[in-house]
C-alpha cells in the first residue's frame, strides 16, 4: 500500500514551521536534495533508483493527479516487449532488451503476476514475407532472446485460429499490469524513505533569492517548485517526467519547448468473452514502412480479456480518453503545430517531424542548469523503465555531482 500526501495535507504536515508575520499558510516550505516531478512508470522508477543509490539523501516525488501511473502508464496494451523492431544500436533497442530481462527479474522478486505468453508476427501477404526476414535480422542484432522463424503449420501450432504464411515466434515476449508494476516502484521508493506528494502541479521553477524562514541552511536549495496553490518545494536539484507535458515542464523552467508533444489517441475493440479462446498470445501483423507505428494487432490482458487495435486518432486533450474529451489549450497547440496528418506522433520536433527515441534534455542558466528533462519517452517506456532508470540516474549524478 502506498500512502501519498495531497498537497494540501502535505502543507498542513509543515505547519509547524516557524513563520514570519507576512508569510502565508499556503507558502509553508520544505526541502530536498531532489524532487522528481511526475508519478508515470518512468518518474516512479527513477526516484527509486536515486534513492536505492543515495539513501542518505532526501528525495520528494510530485504528482499531479490524486493517484499515481494513471495516465499512459495505466493506459496502454500491458506488453513486455522483446526489442524486435527497433534500430539496433538505438537507445530504443539497448534500453528494452535489457529492459525485459530487469523487468521479469523483478516481477519474480517481488511475486508480481504477469503471463510470458509470446507473440506472433503473421505474414499474410507474400510481399511481406522479406520484411518479415528483415526484421528477423533485427532482432538478432539486437539479441533479441528465443526469437524464430515459422511457417504456416508452426503458426497453426502455436495460434490455432491464427492464419498466415509465415511468422515470426517471439516465445520472450509477455504481459503484465504496468500500473500495478508503477505502483510497486513507488512503494520501493516510499519504503526507502521518499516522499511522495499527489495532487501537486508544478506550476512554476524558478531560482530563490533567500531561504526560506526557519531553515537554517541557508541557499543550499535554491529552487523552488510552486504549484497552483502557492504552496512551495526547495530542492537542490529537479528530475522531470511528465510524459504526457513534459515540454511545458521543461518551458516553465526555461528550457527549449521543444520536441513537443502532440497527443494521438489508440483506441481498441474488445473480444466478447465467449471468443477469448481464439488468442493464445501476442498477435501483430508485418509493420507497415509507411507508417511509424506497428499496425492493429491482438494483446491478451492480464485480467482475461482480449484487446484488438489500436487505431491513432488526434486527441483534443492531452488526457483525452474519451471521443468527445477536449481541452481547448491542447487542441490548439496541436493544431498551430506542423505534423504529419494521422501518425500516432508522441513527440515532433520543430520541423513536425516524429521523435522516435528518447529523449534527455537540460536547458541554460541557473534554473535550467539544475534541471534534467526526460522530454520523450515512447513505448517501449515501460518495458525499459528500470533500464531507463539506470541511465537517468547515471545522468543525474554526472550533472548534478550527487
Amino acid at each position: 500500500m502506498i500512502r501519498t500526501l495531497n498537497s494540501a495535507s502535505f502543507a498542513a504536515l509543515f505547519a509547524t514551521v516557524p513563520k514570519s508575520a507576512t508569510c502565508r499558510t499556503a507558502r509553508i516550505h520544505s526541502t530536498y536534495d531532489v524532487a522528481v516531478v511526475g508519478g508515470g512508470i518512468v518518474g516512479l522508477a527513477s526516484a527509486r533508483e536515486l534513492i536505492l543509490r543515495h539513501p542518505t539523501l532526501s528525495f520528494i516525488l510530485l504528482e499531479k493527479e490524486k493517484d499515481l501511473a494513471i495516465h499512459q502508464s495505466g493506459h496502454n496494451s500491458g506488453v513486455i516487449h522483446s526489442g524486435i523492431y527497433y534500430t539496433p544500436g538505438s537507445l530504443k533497442a539497448r534500453l528494452c532488451g535489457k529492459g525485459a530481462t530487469m523487468a521479469y527479474e523483478y516481477l519474480d522478486k517481488k511475486g508480481l503476476p504477469y503471463k510470458r505468453c509470446g507473440k506472433l508476427i503473421v505474414a499474410v501477404e507474400r510481399e511481406e514475407i522479406p520484411r518479415l526476414k528483415a526484421l528477423y535480422e533485427r532482432g538478432q542484432k539486437n539479441n533479441v532472446r528465443d526469437l524464430t522463424m515459422i511457417d504456416a503449420k508452426g503458426i497453426r501450432e502455436r495460434e490455432p485460429y491464427c492464419r498466415g504464411l509465415m511468422a515470426l515466434d517471439s516465445p520472450y515476449t509477455g504481459i503484465v499490469d504496468w500500473r500495478l508494476v508503477s505502483l510497486a516502484y513507488g512503494k520501493d521508493f516510499q519504503e526507502a524513505g521518499g516522499t511522495v506528494v499527489t495532487e501537486y502541479e508544478a506550476s512554476d521553477m524558478a531560482m530563490v533569492k533567500e531561504s526560506p524562514a526557519g531553515i537554517t541552511d541557508g541557499m543550499k536549495y535554491p529552487i523552488a517548485i510552486r504549484d497552483s496553490k502557492g504552496t512551495e518545494v526547495r530542492c537542490r536539484y529537479v528530475l522531470t517526467c511528465g510524459g504526457l507535458y513534459s515540454d511545458r515542464l521543461a518551458q516553465i523552467s526555461g528550457c527549449s519547448p521543444d520536441p513537443r508533444i502532440i497527443p494521438f489517441r489508440g483506441d481498441y475493440l474488445v473480444l466478447k468473452p465467449e471468443k477469448h479462446y481464439l488468442v493464445r498470445g501476442n498477435i501483430y501483423p508485418v509493420p507497415d514502412p509507411r507508417f511509424p507505428f506497428l499496425g492493429v494487432h491482438f494483446t491478451p490482458r492480464m485480467d482475461g480479456s482480449v484487446w484488438l487495435g489500436p487505431n491513432a486518432v488526434l486527441a483534443f486533450k492531452r488526457e483525452g480518453y474519451k471521443l468527445y474529451d477536449f481541452d481547448a489549450r491542447d487542441f490548439g497547440d496541436a493544431l498551430s503545430f506542423r505534423g504529419p496528418a494521422g501518425v500516432r506522433a508522441q513527440a515532433l520536433d520543430r520541423d513536425g517531424n516524429l521523435v522516435d527515441d528518447f529523449v534527455f534534455d537540460v536547458g541554460v542558466g541557473d534554473v535550467g542548469s539544475r534541471v534534467l528533462h526526460v522530454r520523450n519517452a515512447p513505448s517501449p517506456a515501460a518495458t525499459s523503465s528500470l533500464a531507463i532508470a539506470e541511465m537517468v540516474a547515471d545522468e543525474v549524478e554526472r550533472r548534478f555531482s550527487l
